[in-house]
């Protein structure tokens, strides 16, 4: 079902564009083999995701900081597999991780599709948590940065999705109201019920299949989003 009288579309980012699990894989097998760390990638990686969304929901609620995120989701993945990996090198992984991250840009499926047939008739928008150095990368390399009037990260902003501070941050930056917006993204806490909660639609990029509301729009892949815009 068409959504009438949308003018402005925000995006999340990492898991919604931008293919986050894959990029980062390739990350670690990167910097993995620059020093010479031999451990199961598989293996890593099945305990490293959970580890990390465990503690993204820290940081969002403010719990922990960012220097503190990029250093135990390492410690603790290490530590559950056994691994005798030092302190200092931690710290050089978890810098050489962000700084590598970028240079891997595979995007979702139908990504650059989706943002063709949606530039001509929306104005496009990014409201993100992530890390503001490493997204304008992100946007950057990947080639897409050109189709957004606006990039709203929790860093410029000062809080974090749900935050509805972040939100109207966004709307304000964009010039416009929340009758007139729509927010697509993955994650239910931070994306679809900050956004509602706010008062601003929102869709669910539900790639992950999970259970979800009836009540709450979803697609599991991004083209579905040309039969509501």
């Amino acid at each position: 079902m068409k959504l009438n009288g949308i003018t402005d579309v925000f995006f999340d980012l990492d898991h919604t564009l931008w293919d986050f699990d894959k990029n980062s894989a390739l990350t670690f097998e990167k910097i993995f083999k620059t020093h010479n760390i031999e451990v199961d990638i598989i293996g890593f990686l099945k305990i490293y995701e959970p580890i990390n969304l465990r503690y993204w929901k820290l940081y969002r609620d403010d719990q922990i900081d960012k220097d503190s995120l990029r250093y135990r989701r390492l410690k603790d993945s290490f530590e559950a597999m056994d691994a005798a990996i030092t302190d200092d090198l931690i710290y050089k992984l978890a810098d050489d991780y962000v700084l590598s991250l970028s240079t891997f840009n595979f995007l979702f499926d139908g990504t650059l599709e989706l943002l063709d047939y949606l530039k001509p008739n929306y104005r496009l928008h990014i409201i993100t948590n992530g890390f503001q150095e490493s997204q304008h990368k992100k946007l950057e390399q990947s080639k897409i940065l050109d189709y957004f009037h606006t990039v709203t990260n929790s860093e410029l902003a000062g809080v974090k999705k749900p935050n509805p501070i972040i939100f109207d941050y966004a709307l304000n930056m964009a010039t416009t109201k929340k009758a007139k917006s729509i927010m697509i993204g993955d994650n239910m806490e931070a994306d679809i019920l900050g956004a509602l909660s706010y008062g601003i639609d929102a869709i669910c990029f539900n790639y992950h299949g999970v259970k979800i509301e009836d009540n709450i729009k979803q697609v599991t892949s991004l083209i579905d989003l040309k039969s509501y815009l």
